[in-house]
């Protein structure tokens, strides 16, 4: 409404605000007052008569304004005697502490209601970007009517000569603290006309060179990646990872008075916050909210879904994640669903945004979501998977592999009669599978003990016999263990490695007070942890190799000809399908013959050495480790290795004629072994040279990427360099295309699911009936062993009645199946329904190396993982969420360090904000970052292997001296008059503290003498040190009283003379509160020449180039030599006598910022 409204129209409301109108005010009791707006103090004030206010608050101070009867005030007038409606209320939610106020209004009409909402909309914009002389005009005249009690058209002298008193202060005390500073003359003429005016060129250099402004970036812009949330569990790479900012649901337990908008303050903490708690508890006919065992007031859960509905994204469009604490039976956890529907609409995510995704989507992806945290049940078919298309069905199927012998897990959507399925899930690779790509694993060895012995006693002659020299082999005598062997003391000693089941999980162990997940966690324990025996403790050191494991693997043929192998590979009906044969007569050269596109395709291994070389460049230690690695990477364009041929898999499958799998060339290239060859690709078949500046040059062979037919004769792409330059078309073959010649037809260029689709099937040209009968219906027991039982009937339609009261049946078991998990997790499947990313697990937290993306744990702060779990805690919060919160025993809301658990990686640490500390003001200094949207990238120090957060002795990154001048307009602590002192606080690795002395009397403008020695503080790790400022004042008992403090990330101080804008407790911006500090960042071993740049140094250096341009001096000066004499006689002007400064107050009159 406001874009709709003219200039003019703005003047017109404004001036009416300013006029006044009588309301009725709603507080204690209902009472009909003259509200108006006091444009030279830019308060709004409410008045009984001209010369009586009852009460001001600032504009500046005002949070929102809310149309409606919507707030408490309201509430206590239902007696009928209220006549103001719906239309004429609105509500002011001011102030700068955590528990804001309120001014609940009605007017007389719709029309004045709308006015003032609109005016103070107005006025409270223009209010926040006032520019600093407007501010402080606004503070005066607010001196001036409250400290003096003065009309506004006069003054008589003693009400002059207070304010004179209160607001004058002696200019030389500051400057004599200047006069120390190199470049303190330029300061001294302020008794010249243009003392004010700076050159540009001046100006710039000041910039350079005092306040380095090179050295800064806009941190708190939104400039981090927000495309990647978390590491890519499949890659070994440094994806960013997120810190969220949330704060904790425990505010104050008895003295709380809780409604709406107040929950909405706590929740979003003026709408910067992305985590939010919701307490939900059982109510009368429906859920509510309320912190609970407490005495906090109780409010419905709709108003509250309803009121952050409309808060979530005001100040971020990044995702709000939504914590329900669930304390409701499941009746009302269906209407909890329903409302979360209905409300939120498309917000709410219900749904991954990529169904075959392995990772955490990015904020970026969910832009304008809503999360859920809630718990899920752990059932089949709950929630619908993501309509990649409009498809008459979509979902997750399971289809039988005849080859695998079992059933895999994929995408399909039925379209047009048609089946289309994407590729299966990955699944876990079994702990077997993984075992054999390890050095150290033997398998089952032929007289194992004997032949282990042997094994480590002839690597350790030749190697030194290094202690904890080991490997792992299968059990003699157990078929499900392992046994370690390694060398101590000159021999070889066994230790069984036992297994045993743990819940759904199994697990392994050489004790039975520690257990591992894995026998690969177990290794990788004992070799950074020592293993004690009766008599010694020893690490594990070094694998003692395998000696050409591939021939225990039933994959690997030595006598095996190529006509052989493409003749078993032939019989296997699966791309994917693989084996790897010694060449005939060549004892150091394999092959690896495998289905890829439909056709049978070989590549060379060469061994070189004590490596196998693919290619040219792609070396394995071992042929185990080369199918390893393909089975989780793409060998050929899609393809990974799937299906080891053995001799079973062979016999398994009759022979066909497929003799169109055959190509002409013997083996794939080199160059082909790597990923999918981008889309439209062509090889050169002859030789050309460029006639034309437009055209390509290319020889026999050569890839041209990314092909545009143009015509039927020349086409365009890209090759050497050169992008879409012309070639001829009857000089290439078609190497890749976007479709591929296997899925031309119709069926496969329009199917639903894209690029993901890998298979279809045509619904409609299958088959009717069974064994002679057109319509069959086919009943099977859950237990797969039992026969199955068919039924024909005459008609479809009969047999579909039949299908249909079987299915009746089937479901009705199915729903009392339901109805027990849901009773038995106490979560009702509607809700569970909604939850998708944000999955709490309850249940082995402490097991990192089982997890899922989609899982979030939540520690209380005394519960984390302790130190030994450091580096696993880090690894996991690489993949998954994590947060951690306060313990219950706080109850007066107090706050633990949060820095520990950051740097530990945690996504997410819960605070009391209602509790004004060093940690809130810590959190909220971190995530001033990135534009405040709640989102901040993690350090990339913190993604390196090498980072370790325990770590004592760290490498010094920065030295910053800091130098406190001076203050302004501190806030006044009661009556008295404050005798401030500054505390400056260094939060981070290591912590670091230094305090001004006390200035009596003076919370004005206190100047602080130049400290003997330079304060420097040390940085070990920029990305999470903080600095922080308080301002402290002593009382008469000598005590210290906060009075206001701003805190900042240490990776955006810049150099040189910066005021620094000081905040309450809750950091909100106190009016034209500041301090002047000087600041120096130097980099650690930064060249001395660069040093030398620093004021400091110029100080010390000031007689090597007293003849020398000084830092700012004007245009002119700059192109001579300034002599000594006139450096004194600049320096001789600046001293000017106290008797002649106090003489330029009076005619100077103006108020400088």
């Amino acid at each position: 409404m406001q874009g709709e409204i003219t200039e003019y129209k703005k003047i017109l409301i404004k001036r009416d605000l300013e006029m006044g109108v009588v309301m009725t005010v709603f507080r204690q009791k209902a009472e009909r007052l003259t509200v108006q707006v006091i444009m030279e103090t830019r308060q709004v004030a409410w008045t009984r008569t001209a010369d009586k206010t009852d009460g001001v608050l600032d504009l500046f101070e005002i949070r929102e304004i809310r149309p409606g009867r919507n707030s408490k005030d309201f509430e206590r007038f239902k007696d009928g005697k209220d006549k103001h409606d719906e239309n004429t209320c609105f509500t002011i939610f001011y102030g700068s502490l955590f528990v804001l106020n309120t001014l609940s209004l009605g007017a007389d009409s719709m029309e004045e209601a709308q006015k003032w909402l609109i005016g103070l909309k107005l006025l409270r914009e223009e209010t926040l970007a006032a520019p600093t002389p407007v501010v402080i005009e606004s503070w005066l005249r607010k001196q001036m009517y409250s400290e003096v009690g003065a009309k506004k058209d006069r003054l008589d002298f003693a009400q002059f000569h207070k304010l004179y008193n209160h607001i004058m202060f002696e200019q030389n005390e500051i400057l004599d603290e200047f006069k120390k500073e190199s470049c303190a003359f330029i300061l001294g003429n302020t008794d010249k006309p243009d003392a004010s005016a700076v050159l540009l060129h001046d100006f710039q250099r000041f910039l350079i060179y005092e306040q380095k402004e090179s050295w800064a970036s806009d941190l708190n812009q939104v400039r981090e990646l927000m495309t990647t949330f978390i590491d890519d569990t499949m890659r070994k790479t440094n994806d960013p990872v997120f810190t969220v900012s949330m704060f904790a649901k425990y505010w104050p337990n008895l003295a709380l008075y809780s409604c709406i908008f107040l929950y909405l303050f706590c929740v979003f903490f003026i709408f910067i916050v992305c985590f939010c708690p919701v307490d939900c508890w059982e109510g009368p006919g429906e859920p509510i909210i309320y912190h609970g065992w407490t005495r906090t007031t109780k409010i419905k859960f709709e108003d509250v879904v309803k009121a952050i509905n409309d808060h979530a994204f005001v100040t971020s469009e990044f995702p709000v994640i939504l914590s329900i604490e669930e304390h409701c039976p499941l009746e009302q956890q269906r209407q909890m669903a329903r409302i979360f529907r209905e409300v939120f609409g498309d917000k709410l995510l219900t749904e991954p945004v990529e169904q075959m995704a392995e990772q955490l989507p990015s904020p970026t992806q969910l832009k304008g979501k809503i999360i859920l945290k809630h718990k899920k049940l752990n059932v089949e078919g709950g929630g619908v998977s993501k309509d990649f298309r409009k498809g008459q069905k979509q979902g997750d199927l399971e289809i039988w592999d005849p080859v695998d012998k079992r059933w895999n897990k994929h995408y399909c959507v039925i379209s047009d009669d048609k089946l289309y399925y994407a590729e299966e899930y990955e699944q876990e690779e079994e702990d077997s599978k993984k075992l054999c790509s390890e050095r150290w694993f033997h398998g089952h060895m032929k007289d194992g003990r004997q032949m282990a012995e042997r094994l480590i006693q002839d690597y350790c002659t030749e190697n030194g016999g290094k202690d904890g020299t080991f490997l792992v082999r299968e059990s003699d005598t157990c078929v499900t263990g392992f046994t370690l062997s390694f060398w101590y003391g000159g021999r070889v000693q066994h230790c069984r490695i036992r297994f045993g089941p743990e819940g759904e999980h199994s697990f392994y162990y050489l004790t039975r007070n520690i257990h591992f997940p894995s026998v690969h966690a177990l290794i990788e324990h004992y070799k950074e942890n020592p293993l004690r025996c009766h008599d010694f403790e020893v690490r594990l050191t070094e694998a003692v190799p395998q000696s050409n494991p591939h021939l225990l693997e039933r994959w690997f043929y030595s006598d095996l000809s190529r006509g052989q192998a493409e003749d078993y590979l032939l019989r296997i009906p699966r791309d994917g399908a693989f084996l790897i044969r010694q060449r005939e007569g060549e004892p150091d050269s394999f092959a690896i013959t495998f289905r890829g596109d439909g056709k049978v395709k070989h590549c060379r291994i060469q061994k070189d050495g004590n490596k196998y070389l693919l290619g040219t460049t792609t070396e394995f230690e071992s042929l185990v480790e080369l199918v390893s690695y393909f089975r989780e990477k793409p060998l050929y364009r899609k393809i990974k290795l799937r299906y080891p041929v053995t001799p079973e898999l062979v016999d398994s499958f009759s022979t066909v004629n497929c003799a169109s799998l055959y190509e002409v060339k013997a083996y794939v290239e080199p160059n082909e072994i790597a990923p999918s060859l981008p889309y439209n690709t062509v090889r050169a078949i002859y030789s050309y040279q460029a006639k034309r500046p437009d055209e390509l040059s290319f020889s026999k062979g050569a890839l041209i990427y990314n092909v545009s037919k143009e015509t039927d004769d020349w086409w365009k792409g890209d090759s050497g360099g050169k992008v879409q330059f012309f070639f001829p078309a009857n000089h290439v073959e078609e190497v890749c295309s976007n479709v591929s010649p296997e899925t031309k037809d119709q069926a496969m260029e329009d199917n639903p699911l894209g690029e993901l689709c890998q298979g279809v099937v045509d619904i409609s040209k299958l088959k009717n009936g069974k064994n002679g009968k057109p319509h069959v219906l086919t009943l099977q027991y859950t237990d797969q062993d039992s026969l199955h039982f068919d039924l024909a009937a005459s008609t479809l339609e009969d047999l579909f009645e039949w299908y249909q009261v079987a299915w009746d049946i089937t479901q009705r078991e199915m729903s009392k199946q339901q109805e027990e998990v849901e009773k038995k997790s106490e979560v009702a499947m509607e809700m569970s329904d909604l939850v998708v990313y944000c999955q709490p697990r309850s249940k082995e937290k402490d097991r990192f190396d089982i997890y899922s993306y989609k899982e979030i744990r939540s520690f209380v702060e005394n519960k984390t993982p302790g130190k030994s779990r450091t580096k696993d805690f880090l690894q996991y919060n690489h993949k998954a969420l994590s947060r951690v919160y306060p313990k219950g025993q706080r109850v007066e809301s107090s706050n633990y360090d949060p820095y520990p658990l950051w740097a530990n990686g945690c996504h997410m640490v819960a605070l009391n904000f209602q509790t004004a500390d060093k940690y809130t003001q810590l959190n909220s200094a971190l995530f001033s970052l990135n534009g405040c949207t709640g989102y901040v990238l993690q350090p990339e120090v913190m993604r390196h292997d090498s980072y370790d957060p325990q770590q004592e002795k760290k490498k010094v990154k920065y030295t910053i001296d800091v130098r406190v001048i001076a203050a302004r307009h501190l806030p006044k602590p009661g009556r008295s008059i404050a005798s401030p002192f500054v505390e400056i606080e260094l939060c981070g690795h290591t912590e670091e503290k230094f305090k001004t002395t006390v200035y009596r009397d003076n919370g004005l403008n206190p100047v602080w003498k130049a400290p003997a020695e330079p304060i420097t503080f040390t940085v070990y790790e920029p990305e999470l040190t903080f600095m922080r400022f308080v301002v402290n004042e002593e009382d008469m008992f000598s005590d210290p009283n906060f009075l206001a403090q701003a805190t900042f990330p240490v990776k955006g101080i810049r150099s040189g003379y910066r005021s620094v804008l000081l905040k309450n407790g809750y950091s909100e911006n106190l009016e034209l509160a500041s301090l002047l500090v000087h600041i120096n960042v130097n980099q650690a071993g930064i060249a001395e020449e660069e040093l030398y740049s620093s004021s400091s140094q110029l100080r010390k250096k000031q007689s090597e180039f007293s003849c020398e341009p000084l830092l700012y001096d004007t245009h002119t000066n700059i192109q001579r030599s300034v002599a000594p004499r006139q450096h004194n006689h600049l320096m001789r002007e600046f001293s000017t006598s106290r008797s002649a400064t106090k003489e330029k107050k009076i005619i100077n009159s103006k108020f400088q910022s």
